[in-house]
C-alpha cells in the first residue's frame, strides 16, 4: 500500500474513532481549543480557505498538510466532498505524519 493510500486509510480509521473535525467552523473551533494535532486541507480548496486555515495553522503552531481532492477526502471519511479536517488524536496525527507526506513533525 503506497503512502496515499495509506492516508487516506488513516483518516478513515480516525473518523470511526471519533477523532477527527470536519467542515471550517469544527477545524476552526478544533485549532483555537487545542485540540488539533494535524489539520489535512484538500488541494482544491478554495484561496480563501486556504488562507484562512493556514494563517489558524501558523498563529496556533498546528502541522498543516495539504493533501488530495475534496472528492478524496470525502471518501476515505465515507462523506461526501469534504475540504478541511482536523485530526484531534496524537496517535492518529502521527500515523498520518509516518506517511512521510509531511515534512512537520507531530508532537
Amino acid at each position: 500500500m503506497d503512502n496515499k493510500a495509506k492516508l487516506f486509510s488513516y483518516l478513515g480509521l480516525a473518523t470511526r474513532a471519533g477523532k477527527l473535525a470536519s467542515g471550517d467552523g469544527a477545524v476552526l473551533d478544533a485549532i483555537r481549543g487545542g485540540e488539533a494535532k494535524l489539520v489535512v486541507l484538500a488541494e482544491d480548496a478554495s484561496d480563501n480557505t486556504r488562507k484562512k486555515i493556514t494563517d489558524k495553522c501558523n498563529h496556533y503552531d498546528v502541522p498543516l498538510l495539504v493533501f488530495g481532492s475534496r472528492s478524496e477526502l470525502g471518501a476515505s471519511t465515507g462523506k461526501e466532498e469534504r475540504v478541511v479536517f482536523a485530526v484531534t488524536d496524537s496517535g492518529f496525527a502521527k500515523l498520518i505524519a509516518r506517511c512521510q507526506v509531511i515534512p512537520a513533525e507531530v508532537e
